[in-house]
């Protein structure tokens, strides 16, 4: 009866900091499905080939290299862990849809098996095509980060996991960062329930790529919400889109993206999340325009495999004239959601590390120099260097935060 009672409680608080406008849902617990532990380093001190790290995006560059450059920097962090044993949690959880519904959601948590848990990490992950690819289902390369003494939370999003027959909500703000909190919500008691709960109430939030982005909109969704539940010790975010109309100019500009898939990813994802309408064949080409459901909504391709489909880098090769005129009437309602879905629109209340490659073509570096104004005068370190292309930039910003923890 007791542990009923702890869950009930922890429920109860979890819904006093729901925002008004979204249907407050019956936050119980998080659920597992499966439960199974696995190494971070194996015994001659490589990188346990099991642990997904990302692809890079971009068609010309060795889908290898980011597992590459990950193991030859791996050992610099062999004396810096507690424990080397993980237990994975994968798991349901009840979340929000786009409508602000109650959904059912997936993600995975981990923390070490042996030892105390310092503090939850929040993670908002990168761009994935594949649902084989979801947190639910790897290890993810954030999760090492577990070995250090903490409990990671890797929320699938709203698309992946066991939701994989939605649409993803690609760069749509308000879904992708709920569906985040939401998980953490489900931890919070679950970690208590089983004994593992941390030692400090504050949690950490972290991110690449789109979980750039989607880690600064948690911490905003957060200090609006329930900073009394989710004090917040330190933001990590790294190579994101935080500016989504500057990354669109930026691409029209240079008539070139590092990573053809996210182009009807957005549309699609954005047109779904903001319920405007568009038709697609207003902004795709016909190759794309004929192949794009199957290649995305079915979730069975990689980032890199979608690219190879598109078969394409040149924007002009993928976008209607149309589409690349933000002046016309379709595109013009599709640049006034990006502005809308950019993250850039608050005041940090805990301190921040930004993480960008000057080199990076698939993000581009405009986004760390918009948040840099941006945050101007706040407590943000910033992290502005030559660290290879997106996929590399990666890896490095997972081995920074590491050795930062």
């Amino acid at each position: 009866m007791k542990k009923y009672l702890i869950i009930t409680l922890a429920a109860l608080s979890v819904l006093s900091c729901r925002h008004p406008e979204v249907e407050q849902v019956d936050f119980e617990t998080f659920h597992p499905i499966t439960l199974n532990t696995s190494s971070v380093f194996t015994e001659g001190g490589d990188l346990n080939p099991d642990i997904k790290v990302m692809e890079n995006p971009d068609p010309a560059v060795d889908a290898k290299l980011a597992y590459t450059d990950a193991n030859s920097i791996v050992r610099n962090i062999l004396g810096e862990i507690n424990c080397n044993s993980l237990v994975h949690v994968a798991g349901t959880y009840t979340g929000h849809d786009v409508d602000g519904l109650p959904i059912t959601l997936s993600g995975k948590l981990l923390y070490p098996r042996k030892g105390p848990i310092k503090n939850l990490i929040i993670v908002s992950h990168y761009t994935i095509g594949a649902n084989f690819e979801a947190p639910s289902e790897t290890f993810p390369l954030e999760g090492i980060w577990a070995a250090k003494g903490y409990a990671v939370a890797i929320a699938d999003y709203i698309g992946y996991g066991i939701s994989a027959d939605h649409i993803h909500p690609y760069m749509h703000t308000e879904s992708t960062a709920r569906s985040v909190l939401d998980m953490a919500l489900a931890v919070k008691p679950y970690l208590k329930h089983i004994g593992r709960e941390p030692e400090s109430e504050k949690v950490i939030l972290a991110g690449y790529s789109q979980g750039g982005a989607t880690t600064v909109a948690v911490m905003n969704m957060i200090q609006d919400e329930c900073e009394d539940i989710f004090p917040i010790k330190k933001v990590y975010a790294g190579g994101g889109p935080y500016d989504l109309a500057a990354t669109y100019d930026t691409s029209m500009e240079w008539d070139e993206t590092g990573i053809p898939c996210a182009i009807p990813m957005i549309l699609q994802g954005i047109n779904d999340g903001e319920a405007l309408g568009l038709k697609m064949e207003d902004f795709f080409l016909p190759r794309l325009l004929e192949g794009y459901k199957e290649w995305i909504n079915s979730k069975k391709y990689t980032v890199k495999e979608i690219n190879e489909k598109i078969n394409a880098t040149a924007l002009h090769e993928i976008l209607t004239a149309e589409g690349r005129n933000k002046k016309s009437r379709q595109t013009a309602r599709f640049y006034r959601a990006l502005l809308g879905n950019s993250v850039l629109n608050f005041a940090p209340h805990a301190p921040m590390y930004l993480f960008h490659s000057t080199q990076d073509r698939t993000v581009p570096f405009v986004n760390a120099l918009k948040a840099e104004q941006w945050f101007k005068g706040y407590d943000v370190q910033y992290d502005f260097g030559e660290y290879g292309n997106h996929g590399a930039g990666c890896v490095t910003f997972i081995f920074k935060v590491f050795k930062d923890l």
